[in-house]
């Protein structure tokens, strides 16, 4: 039976500047006062039901709802005893796990910010540029690590002031720390109570540092009303959540708002289960993905396009695999970046031979500031591409601008500002209060605003040629991978102040290895330097080309790409999302060998420079 969606009510007003304002006309209803209390609330409703689990050496460490309200309150009261406050923060080291969620939600449960930072800015980083500016801004009063071996190196390297250093296990021999077990000993008091009681709306729950793609990262500031709306927000459009407690298996770090907060909150919100997946869409981790997928059986199941690639072939692999996997399952969901429509199509005939009816999918929009969800699906859709209407208390507003319309979001789900700094606070909105996203849209039917809206590219992305034409890098992007499927997983367009749009292809190993037999076992440089794989990217963006209507859509040179995306170097977020600008700089030299003469590696597709 297909899940229970919202019917759509939008209402749609123009404005006298050319912008169009959107809403849903069905009101938000009254939502919680904080996280806290949702957690309270499971407690005593459901105490013996499993909240959380991940992978242990010994199978599955397994934690209830009962245990963790226990859990939150003890370390509650040990952050109090220790004077932590909303100017002392708590800043979390370690990826997602029980430890990290505990600490968390006893953070916000007594007023205290909590702070996830991307593994990446410790574990990958040469220089903690990132880390030392984020340390900085924040000031802790705690840091955390669950591993005190695995974030010796900048543990050793970074000057943590008076914070106090919390670790899991492996303390470093030459640098005092305190066990997580010590927080776990405290015992509540009247303190926690009072703390607890005083958490309101407008308390600061959390600072997530966006990317730092191009400049140093920036703190959302995420507070309780924010959370809490949103997650109102989504149950009203999507009540089959009521219906059975979620259950969910679930790789995408903390430390972004997808995860985090949309994700993470979703679970507590509806009394539902998190299994905790240690794996990621990555080679040498989407097996583990795998394994955890094959030990759970999700009722929804979220990913971005990456990794849904990676699981589409699991799937087609492994009749058994789709079946467990499919058997629960309400919906398939992605976000993060632009679904392309090759995958959804793999997906839905998985689906159908599976479960014998295609699975629904859905995708939303949003952003850190807009705690994640500012537009979502709640309708049937035949196509990837569209992100859905704006839910019940959220407006947006698409403003005219450079050609396209600009999101812009209002309400109790936007972010007041940015942590210590009013000065991007105050750029980051407009004239009428509504934040500036920088994403752009576009109806999916201009007569039919009720069939949702469809992403239009970020505006920073795009570029010239230099005759002045205008390149839409998310709508080409997506077209180059369709029509290179199963071979490419992704490209970066380039092309600005250049005559012709040139591509860095980053390819789908797999699939390139099925051009030719010698290639079975082929390391990746060999395999994106075989005759057989070129022709094959060749014969395909030719293709793509005859359908092309002008400069700004046809392909002049493509380059494939051995080495793949680096976290490190922004290239891909922790999310599995390409950086179009961070891959362009960091392969300046790979950009000019593109553009230049005489490299049989660079796939020439009209004979111009």
């Amino acid at each position: 039976m297909p899940p229970r969606f919202a019917e759509p009510d939008i209402a749609l007003d123009h404005l006298a500047d050319g912008s169009l304002l959107l809403r849903s006309r069905t009101p938000l209803l009254p939502y919680g006062r904080c996280l806290g209390d949702f957690l309270e609330e499971w407690a005593a409703r459901a105490p013996q039901r499993l909240f959380l689990a991940e992978r242990a050496p010994q199978g599955w460490r397994r934690l209830c709802y009962g245990e963790a309200r226990q859990a939150v309150r003890a370390i509650g009261q040990a952050l109090l005893d220790r004077g932590l406050s909303a100017e002392r923060p708590v800043l979390i080291l370690s990826g997602n796990g029980i430890d990290h969620a505990l600490l968390a939600l006893g953070a916000m449960h007594v007023g205290v910010p909590v702070v996830p930072v991307s593994v990446a800015y410790s574990r990958l980083s040469q220089d903690f540029a990132k880390l030392r500016h984020i340390l900085s801004l924040v000031r802790p009063g705690l840091v955390f690590a669950e591993s005190g071996a695995e974030f010796e190196t900048p543990l050793v390297a970074l000057d943590l002031g008076e914070a106090e250093l919390v670790l899991g296990r492996d303390p470093p021999r030459d640098r005092r720390s305190t066990p997580f077990a010590a927080l776990l000993e405290a015992t509540p008091g009247p303190a926690l109570d009072a703390a607890f009681a005083a958490v309101g709306p407008d308390t600061v729950a959390k600072i997530l540092f966006t990317s730092g793609s191009t400049g140093l990262p920036k703190g959302v500031v995420n507070t309780q009303r924010m959370l809490c709306a949103n997650q109102q927000m989504i149950a009203q459009l999507w009540p089959f959540l009521e219906d059975r407690p979620p259950v969910i298996v679930d790789w995408l770090p903390w430390n972004h708002t997808f995860g985090g907060n949309h994700n993470f909150n979703l679970v507590l919100r509806h009394g539902g289960t998190l299994y905790i997946d240690d794996g990621k869409p990555a080679p040498g981790l989407i097996e583990r993905s795998l394994a955890n997928l094959r030990a759970a059986a999700p009722t929804l199941y979220f990913n971005v396009p990456l990794g849904y690639a990676m699981l589409a072939d699991a799937l087609e692999r492994d009749e058994g695999f789709a079946r467990h996997f499919f058997r629960e399952l309400d919906f398939l969901f992605y976000a993060a970046a632009a679904l392309p429509q090759t995958i959804w199509e793999r997906l839905e005939r998985v689906s159908r031979k599976a479960r014998g009816a295609a699975l629904p999918m859905v995708s939303a929009w949003g952003t850190t500031e807009t705690a994640p969800m500012a537009t979502a699906v709640h309708y049937a859709t035949e196509r990837a591409g569209n992100i859905g209407l704006p839910p019940p208390g959220g407006a947006l507003k698409l403003a005219l601008l450079g050609g396209k319309r600009e999101l812009r979001v209002k309400g109790p789900h936007v972010t007041p500002g940015y942590w210590r700094r009013p000065d991007l606070t105050r750029a980051a909105f407009d004239e009428d209060g509504f934040y500036r996203t920088g994403d752009a849209a576009r109806f999916a039917e201009d007569r039919a605003p009720a069939r949702g809206l469809v992403f239009d590219g970020r505006l920073a992305e795009n570029f010239k040629l230099s005759s002045g034409v205008w390149v839409d890098v998310g709508a080409l992007r997506i077209a180059v991978i369709a029509a290179c499927a199963p071979l490419l997983a992704d490209a970066v367009i380039a092309g600005h102040d250049r005559d012709r749009i040139g591509l860095l292809l980053i390819p789908n190993v797999a699939a390139c290895r099925s051009c030719a037999p010698e290639l079975a076992e082929a390391a990746p440089a060999a395999i994106v330097a075989a005759p057989v794989v070129l022709a094959a990217f060749r014969a395909a963006l030719l293709r793509f080309n005859a359908a092309a209507t002008g400069s700004s859509t046809r392909i002049a040179r493509a380059l494939l790409l051995a080495e793949p995306p680096s976290i490190d170097g922004n290239e891909i977020t922790d999310k599995g999302y390409i950086n179009q600008r961070a891959v362009l700089e960091r392969r300046a030299a790979s950009v000019e060998r593109l553009f230049g003469d005489g490299d049989a590696s660079v796939i020439v597709l009209d004979g111009g420079a």
